[in-house]
């Protein structure tokens, strides 16, 4: 969801909002209150979030003990 804030405040507080940028926060740029920009994470803050995720569901153990097959079979007999 994107925030928006004037120009003027923008200036003035540019520390503060990269700061927020950089947790994810979006902010739209307004002039006179018509957005003019947008200020949102580098895709590769996105990029790198995406991996850390992927990493992390990649260290999640498989369920033991059930097979594909037996998981096959069960939707063949209607216990899904």
């Amino acid at each position: 969801m994107y925030r928006e804030v004037g120009a003027f405040d923008a200036k003035a507080r540019l520390s503060e909002l990269l700061r927020e940028v950089g947790e994810g926060q979006r902010f739209t740029i307004s002039v006179r209150g018509k957005p003019v920009a947008d200020l949102i994470p580098s895709e590769a803050k996105a990029r790198q979030d995406i991996q850390a995720t992927i990493d992390a569901l990649r260290k999640i153990e498989l369920i033991k003990g059930v097979g594909d097959d037996e998981i096959r079979d069960w939707i063949r007999e209607g216990r899904t």
